[in-house]
């Protein structure tokens, strides 16, 4: 039976496919006592060997789509699922007390994995990671219960999940994901920002996609509206077939400007660039005419993996951006870990707050030797490019300085040991802490540029965490309160000669558009995918007038009155 569920547009786009449910499966049993111990044993090396095969079959993909270290991972669980010190113990339990496979399993890998995560080894710590991998696989195996795998799809498919981690979102193979949607999450989740950047249409915060849509129902997202059609009737599907075609001819429209300049109607230029998170992701940016890269998020080369990036794995990503970029410019962001992004290998504290927490320039300043090799693959890969070094979550001028003096330190030893470093980057800061907006005067004085990410500048000044559904509402990128904290940054940059520009999703966004020009902003970075529209919108704009409306909304007092005042003056 069809049905229509709404969620946020979180990724522009309509996709039509079956649904692939990435949810966590149910892997609950009860222990029970068993007769024939030779079939319950028998039964057990089939989920073993099956779940062999499966890893066989994901190491290889894993090797052809991401490289050795990545495929290095799902050896080492091969290598568990062969170990007869874990294999016989189950199988001595299932005879000696007569229990089912599943309980005989469980027992004995938690056994284990209790016993490596207290000792002080790393490496045997990472074995009890692994351990509980492969044997949720055997356990799902013997429940007879399908375990999901995004990096494995090999038909078009639309992602159904109650939320997809960057790793998940890094893990899904672009030429058979078509879309996604997800019970949870805003514009500004990092699914959807990635949902951007990989150009396939997301639905958000639908609430029960998960619980509503089953594996194999015909499904359309429609990413312009938010809607997620479930089973859609002949009529709706021919209508979305029709719509999808007049988005790819206003797409079309578009592309062609991609090799133009970004122009205000009375002759003002300002720079398009893109955010990205992976070398991979270049292709769309210059597909899309990014007249450079406003946002590299380093942290997507720590994720999905079992240890921190060498430096010169490091080196190799940078230095592929800069090269791919050729003279433009690219703003690389040092590393952002923390709030909602975990590496599991780093063992962090959890926190109650993790979003005011332990992370971005306050971890890389306490951890520092993965600051300095960071720091130091990006001044190596300098050479290469027109790099921007920016800091990000920097809340006091101390901070700032302690950054750019390590940078220093290690900018020098590199040139003591011969190694060539461009001496033109700039050093900037991204603006999303309140304190430093209102001291970007101060700042100003010493940093090369702000680019303002108001993703989390909206959140902080407004005490609403942009995750949490019942407090959405107040996530508003118009309220007066915001803009009045970006023109203080534009101000202050312009009165000592500096460029502002602006990383968050704000920058795409239609209704902020006119007023961010009229403010004088001079960078906007966006997902790649919204360049184009941005560039065909900033040419019917005139920059004049737009100053008088972003000096008519500065005045105003709710986020709704300004969105109001933008569509009169821009006859939206």
């Amino acid at each position: 039976m069809s049905s229509l569920l709404k969620g946020i547009a979180a990724s522009n786009g309509i996709a039509i496919a079956k649904a692939y449910r990435l949810v966590e499966p149910d892997l609950s049993f009860e222990k029970r006592t068993i007769e024939n111990v030779d079939e319950e044993v028998s039964r057990f090396h089939k989920a073993v060997e099956t779940s062999k095969s499966e890893l066989e079959a994901i190491k290889d993909k894993a090797r052809e789509d991401l490289g050795e270290d990545k495929a290095a991972i799902f050896e080492a669980h091969l290598l568990v699922l062969s170990d007869p010190e874990l294999l016989s113990p189950i199988e001595d339990k299932v005879k000696t007390e007569k229990v089912n496979a599943e309980f005989a399993l469980k027992e004995t890998a938690d056994m284990f994995i209790m016993m490596f995560e207290q000792m002080d080894n790393e490496y045997m710590k990472e074995r009890a990671a692994d351990i509980r991998d492969v044997t949720k696989r055997v356990l799902a195996h013997l429940l007879g219960v399908q375990v999901s795998n995004p990096s494995m799809v090999t038909e078009e498919v639309i992602i159904i999940a109650e939320d997809l981690t960057p790793s998940d979102t890094a893990q899904l193979n672009r030429q058979y994901v078509k879309g996604f949607t997800t019970d949870i999450g805003g514009r500004t989740s990092h699914s959807a920002i990635m949902a951007r950047s990989m150009e396939i249409p997301a639905v958000v915060g639908t609430k029960t996609v998960t619980s509503t849509i089953n594996n194999g129902d015909l499904i359309i997202v429609d990413g312009l509206n938010g809607e997620i059609h479930i089973n859609p009737t002949e009529e709706v599907l021919d209508q979305y077939k029709q719509m999808a075609l007049d988005y790819e001819k206003q797409k079309a429209e578009w592309a062609k400007l991609v090799n133009e300049k970004t122009v205000s109607k009375d002759g003002k230029h300002v720079e398009l660039a893109a955010n990205i998170g992976t070398p991979q992701d270049l292709e769309g940016v210059i597909n899309n005419g990014g007249e450079g890269v406003g946002l590299y998020r380093t942290e997507f080369l720590y994720m999905g993996r079992d240890e921190l990036p060498s430096e010169e794995e490091q080196f190799n990503s940078y230095k592929a951006v800069l090269q791919g970029m050729g003279d433009k410019p690219v703003v690389v962001r040092t590393l952002d870990i923390g709030g909602d992004k975990e590496l599991p290998y780093l063992n962090l504290p959890k926190e109650m707050n993790p979003f005011l927490g332990y992370r971005a320039i306050r971890l890389c300043l306490d951890e520092q030797s993965i600051f300095r090799t960071q720091l130091r693959a990006l001044l190596r890969a300098s050479s290469f490019g027109n790099l921007k070094i920016m800091f990000p979550m920097i809340s006091n001028l101390t901070e700032f300085r302690e950054a750019k003096a390590i940078l220093e330190e290690e900018k020098q030893k590199l040139q003591n040991e011969g190694t060539s470093v461009s001496e033109h980057i700039e050093i900037g800061i991204m603006v999303e802490i309140p304190s430093t907006a209102v001291l970007a005067d101060v700042f100003a004085k010493e940093v090369d540029f702000f680019s303002i990410g108001t993703n989390d500048l909206i959140q902080y000044t407004m005490a609403a965490d942009r995750m949490n559904e019942k407090v959405s509402y107040l996530y508003q990128p118009y309220n007066p309160a915001i803009l009045r904290l970006v023109k203080m940054v534009i101000d202050a940059a312009h009165k000592e000669g500096k460029w502002a520009g602006m990383c968050g999703e704000m920058a795409g966004d239609e209704i902020a558009i006119p007023i961010l020009l009229g403010l004088g902003l001079d960078e906007f970075s966006m997902s790649a995918t919204s360049i184009l529209k941005a560039r065909s919108q900033i040419r019917l704009l005139d920059q004049k007038q737009m100053e008088s409306l972003a000096q008519e909304v500065l005045q105003l007092d709710t986020n709704e009155s300004v969105i109001e005042t933008v569509k009169k003056y821009t006859n939206m």
